[in-house]
């Protein structure tokens, strides 16, 4: 790994000039694994228009950008990925492999606490304790040739899904897809959705924040671009009844709201509606559908493709990362007593802490997580 002898820049992303803005781009296309739209220049000036916190660190050896991290820094010194929770994938985008805690703290960063960090260089492989998997659907010999793939990967679950059309059709009207989807009332229909399943399943509303809400809003109302948001819905004679939102770069879409209509529950339409985009992908100029981490039970059935992503802390070199480094020993003191509870309580803080951008929102929101939490104990304890 190469000695960190370089000048580094910290500067908010709508100042990168555009000398860069064509390195970033030039070192993601020569890495596969960087193929996201949440990993380029686009999402973290998208973030840095509703956000004047969002950073970008440039690191140049002899004038040429050897990486770039867009993030956000907390007075802690600790450095979050830019645009988080929404930055499912992250990464330090480099064009060869260096000393990542060198580099840290010459940006004076303490540490790099990362959630789903994409590290095909292995630079922050010292600081990763937890790996995860990610959904991905992705076409290779066309739409029908991907879903009969499915088929015979689970014939039984096809006939469900048929026998389910069917039913739909019989007793509510015909299904049909709408892709793109540039209807604001259904737009503002699918977060409410989102914002109504956060509440009751007692999850961090992260779309109530003002920041939030204008990033989607911004991204729906592009158009034209590379780079811009997407909308998908399933809708059944006109009525939408399901869609996804989220971004797209050139053929790659990362939707990061699922909603579907509550009154549909009984038809499982979230099921049927992922058949139908995938479907229609072609038309849309896709060939990636990234659905990211989590939620396996539902993702899993649909991707047949995975990717490995990181989870842990990379401290910085020297004194920059002793202040983080206290705060990490005391969360692995209390992960070995407290077990996997600790992690969980630890992933909702962070999540908090990085969309709740005011002290007193992360009270509020630290308040309202103990009283879902005492709603859910009681419903349990009833059952």
């Amino acid at each position: 790994m190469k000695e960190l002898i370089v000048d580094v820049e910290i500067l908010h992303p709508s100042e990168l000039e555009a000398r860069d803005i064509v390195s970033w781009r030039h070192m993601i296309a020569a890495q596969p694994a960087f193929a996201s739209p949440l990993m380029g220049p686009e999402f973290a000036q998208a973030v840095g228009a509703v956000r004047p916190d969002a950073r970008v660190a440039i690191w140049r050896r002899e004038g040429r950008p050897v990486g770039f991290l867009a993030h956000h820094l907390r007075p802690s010194g600790l450095a979050r990925p830019i645009g988080a929770p929404l930055s499912d994938y992250h990464t330090l985008v480099a064009s060869e492999p260096f000393d990542a805690r060198a580099a840290l703290a010459e940006a004076g960063l303490g540490a790099l606490r990362f959630s789903g960090l994409v590290d095909p260089l292995s630079m922050f492989a010292e600081g990763a304790h937890t790996t995860h998997e990610a959904y991905v659907i992705e076409l290779k010999g066309g739409a029908e040739a991907y879903l009969e793939a499915l088929r015979a990967q689970s014939a039984k679950r096809f006939k469900n899904y048929r026998r389910l059309e069917h039913k739909i059709e019989r007793e509510l009207g015909a299904l049909s897809v709408v892709a793109p989807d540039h209807d604001l009332v259904a737009f503002d229909q699918i977060i409410a959705w989102k914002r109504e399943q956060l509440t009751r399943t007692g999850m961090h509303d992260f779309l109530a924040p003002a920041w939030t809400s204008q990033l989607m809003r911004n991204l729906f109302a592009t158009r034209g671009d590379d780079f811009q948001g997407l909308m998908i819905t399933l809708r059944i004679d006109g009525r939408m009844v399901a869609g996804h939102f989220g971004v797209r770069q050139g053929a790659v879409y990362h939707p990061w709201i699922a909603s579907t209509d509550p009154e549909m529950g009984a038809y499982s339409i979230g099921q049927l509606f992922l058949i139908k985009a995938i479907a229609a992908m072609p038309d849309l100029g896709l060939t990636t559908y990234d659905l990211g981490p989590g939620h396996g039970h539902y993702k899993a059935p649909y991707a047949l493709q995975r990717r490995t992503i990181n989870e842990g802390t990379l401290t910085a070199a020297g004194p920059s990362g002793w202040r983080v480094r206290l705060g990490e020993g005391a969360w692995r003191m209390a992960g070995a007593s407290g077990g996997p509870l600790v992690g969980r309580v630890r992933r909702r803080f962070e999540t908090i802490s990085d969309v709740e951008l005011t002290l007193g929102g992360r009270v509020r929101g630290m308040a309202a997580a103990v009283a879902s939490k005492g709603r859910r104990s009681g419903a349990a304890s009833e059952g």
